[in-house]
């Protein structure tokens, strides 16, 4: 199952999110190499506040798999904050942008899994942008995973051009939605089922 939870949940899911950030640090820190802050094996920011949203895919015993962390682009972000010159413009911002950042799969999700876990996030995103009014998206990424955004049937832009950043090629990237884009995953093959809808309701959808 996948859901949406704020920051403002922490209290309530404290299991789940202890999950989440313990996955984050063993990808974006033990795996990946990035120098993040990091307490007792737990990989956290400054962004994870009470107004951060996550779209969690869980197991059946509710143990994290995937997740996404998704944060308001007209208060500081990690575009506008940390990298502005990756744009050759203006940071694109607004209450119809979000930024994507920490997207992540759970290094104990079994490898015949991960696919559907990756598919689950991304169509999750496409239908809570479509739940939120949501426009686009907007992220900090490797080169590579451009590739790998517009194999899913996104519609993508580079921001400007890529800069090595710790030794490796990063790019700031827009990701256009629209009534079209789920056919477009349909097209590809990476639509995931029903099951994937994020629980939303009018307070939350609004948060």
């Amino acid at each position: 199952m996948i859901e949406m939870i704020t920051g403002l949940d922490r209290t309530r899911r404290a299991r789940l999110f202890e999950q989440m950030f313990a996955d984050r640090k063993r990808v974006f820190i033990d795996w990946l190499g990035w120098d993040l802050p990091h307490r007792d094996g737990l990989e956290i920011d400054d962004y994870d506040d009470d107004e951060a949203i996550y779209l969690i895919v869980a197991d059946k015993e509710g143990a994290h798999l995937g997740s996404v962390r998704l944060l308001k682009t007209e208060r500081g972000h990690i575009l506008s904050d940390l990298f502005p010159t990756l744009c050759e413009g203006p940071v694109p911002v607004g209450p119809r942008i979000r930024e994507i950042t920490r997207m992540c799969v759970s290094p104990s999700c079994p490898a015949e899994e991960r696919l559907r876990v990756r598919q689950m996030l991304a169509t999750a995103l496409v239908r809570f942008a479509h739940a939120t009014g949501l426009e686009a998206y907007t992220a900090v990424t490797g080169v590579d995973f451009m590739t790998r955004v517009a194999a899913v049937g996104w519609r993508c832009r580079p921001l400007g051009l890529p800069i090595d950043i710790a030794g490796s090629p990063t790019a700031a990237l827009m990701i256009e939605i629209d009534d079209s884009t789920i056919n477009e995953m349909r097209a590809t093959g990476t639509l995931a089922t029903a099951a994937a809808k994020p629980h939303l309701s009018v307070t939350e959808a609004a948060a």
